[in-house]
């Protein structure tokens, strides 16, 4: 559930990943212990996380079961498919099965690689239809092409915002809001993309490697996040800011710390 582009994320979230990179954090002794503290990427903390995003992206906790997950939603962006909702329209999918076919040659999808390139930043199915849903539903079943995912979503999306959560001194509540962002909105020079939904927030607040409140910052950012939501019909709903995220954070529940009660699109999910 990205924002279409016309450029590959692959080379977008590079883009992106060397800028993050380059953002100091204050050397403060604050800011080292957090940098220092569990984050997200701890495993527990990621499974969390996984299943927090499935839970909007799937109306699901188990996201394992979505690597074969494939539809059109009507969103404007093609197939959406997998465990974090790669696009055809968006570039990601065509990494990713670019990816698969690098990794094993011959495979049930690399013959729609052309149709992916010509559908690439469009909704268009064309070259897809009527056996592409049934032939990833097929990949699903291989290793290599859940391997495939699982690389993918890293590369392009967890880790940035892992990495960028950390820079800015956040906890792993912070991280998440971040991940779940690029999942969403992916990142470009677009008004609601990742980086300006960040450089919204910090017009408004500061983050603790800046000297600024977390809770204070993680408000603003949450703002910002529904601001761009609201700006996409198929976004409109934002209870996954409203009563998921923005729930956490009044608790104060900066560590994403179990049991956790939330609701996305008005079903309720509960983690021990």
């Amino acid at each position: 559930m990205k924002h279409p582009t016309h450029t590959s994320r692959r080379t977008l979230l590079a883009l992106i990943g060397a800028s993050l990179a380059s953002v100091p954090l204050i050397g403060s002794p604050r800011a080292a212990a957090l940098c220092a503290a569990v984050g997200l990427d701890d495993p527990a903390k990621k499974e969390i996380a996984m299943k927090l995003v499935s839970s909007a992206e799937n109306s699901s906790l188990d996201w394992k079961a979505q690597y074969k997950y494939i539809e059109d939603i009507g969103d404007g962006r093609g197939y959406t498919a997998g465990i974090i909702g790669f696009c055809s329209g968006t570039g990601d999918m065509l990494d990713l099965v670019e990816l698969y076919a690098d990794r094993r040659p011959g495979n049930v999808l690399a013959p729609y690689l052309p149709a992916l390139r010509r559908v690439n930043g469009t909704d268009s199915h064309d070259g897809l239809d009527p056996h592409y849903p049934r032939d990833w539903a097929r990949a699903a079943q291989d290793q290599e092409f859940r391997r495939a995912q699982d690389h993918e979503r890293d590369r392009v999306y967890f880790n940035p915002a892992v990495r960028q959560g950390k820079t800015d001194g956040l906890r792993v509540l912070g991280q998440f809001a971040y991940y779940d962002a690029i999942v969403m909105h992916g990142d470009g020079d677009d008004p609601t993309s990742f980086r300006n939904i960040r450089r919204r927030a910090l017009n408004r607040a500061r983050p603790p490697a800046q000297g600024g409140d977390e809770v204070t910052y993680l408000h603003a950012f949450l703002d910002a996040r529904v601001w761009a939501m609201k700006q996409e019909e198929a976004h409109s709903d934002t209870s996954r800011v409203d009563t998921a995220q923005r729930v956490f954070l009044r608790k104060g529940n900066l560590d994403l710390e179990t049991p956790l009660d939330w609701q996305v699109y008005g079903d309720s999910y509960h983690l021990d």
